[in-house]
């Protein structure tokens, strides 16, 4: 129970009780659902800067802000492999954007596009008759975002799903699925994992996998990781095992991202 001085003001009182408020409810903020709170990193953050620390990656700071790898990478000078090292320091805001293949554009692609030599002339040829694929047309939705994609998704667990994938009240950037200690977790899709650690916050730990130039997935709350950075692995391979790691209950936290953005699994995932 709170007390003060018998001579204390009302109004004196009224303010130290609501100083304390706020002290408590940021001290109720410092814990591991950062992931299911709408926290300083929802919406990406495009401003201030990152002091590289020892065993994060390009892909780990980017999913930390809510940013594009790609995105993040060109805004500081990096290209592919996106090799960073500890102590580096990397600008949050933009300095050029990113295309759909990959490439810089902005003040460094303008300046190389103006001394590109004009294109070459060829001769008119008759226009490619336009090819309509009704196969992806009518197939139902999660078919044809796995077709657009190039990926296709497999459930990481056969758990139940305890909790949605949300963007108001209660956020949640995946949906978690119910396990037990030490069942498998398995990629949702072939890749290359590029994050595999427990330097972020809420998650435990995480593997990252990339899957393509658009799409990563991320599994939380390990209670083992049995795969390394750098290692490609198939769609179905087992990569941890579950655990409640950074969770108060045993759980997959699971995520894909889209263009560094969260988006709702099961849009992508096949109906069970």
């Amino acid at each position: 129970m709170l007390r003060f001085p018998s001579g204390t003001c009302p109004f004196t009182r009224a303010l130290k009780i609501l100083i304390l408020g706020i002290a408590l409810s940021m001290l109720g903020g410092c814990n591991t659902s950062a992931i299911y709170q709408d926290d300083l990193y929802n919406p990406p953050v495009y401003w201030g800067r990152h002091v590289v620390q020892p065993g994060e990656t390009l892909y780990s700071i980017a999913w930390r802000y809510g940013r594009d790898y790609r995105e993040l990478g060109s805004a500081n000078g990096i290209g592919p492999p996106w090799t960073i090292e500890a102590g580096q320091v990397l600008r949050l805001d933009l300095r050029g954007t990113v295309t759909s293949s990959g490439s810089s554009s902005g003040h460094t692609a303008s300046a190389s596009t103006r001394h590109r030599p004009p294109p070459v002339q060829t001769p008119a040829s008759a226009p490619r008759p336009k090819v309509t694929r009704s196969a992806d047309r009518d197939a139902p939705l999660e078919k044809r975002t796995q077709t657009v994609a190039h990926v296709n998704w497999r459930w990481p667990h056969a758990g139940t799903v305890i909790a949605g994938y949300s963007t108001s009240g209660k956020v949640n950037k995946g949906i978690d699925i119910a396990g037990k200690p030490g069942e498998p977790v398995k990629a949702a899709a072939k890749g290359n994992v590029v994050y595999a650690g427990n330097g972020l916050l809420g998650y435990g730990n995480l593997i990252i996998v990339n899957h393509n130039e658009h799409y990563l997935s991320a599994y939380a709350h390990n209670r083992k990781i049995l795969v390394h950075e750098g290692e490609d692995v198939k769609a179905g391979q087992v990569i941890a095992e579950l655990g409640s790691s950074g969770a108060d209950r045993p759980m997959l936290h699971f995520e894909i991202r889209k263009n560094g953005n969260p988006v709702d699994p099961i849009h992508y995932l096949p109906p069970r």
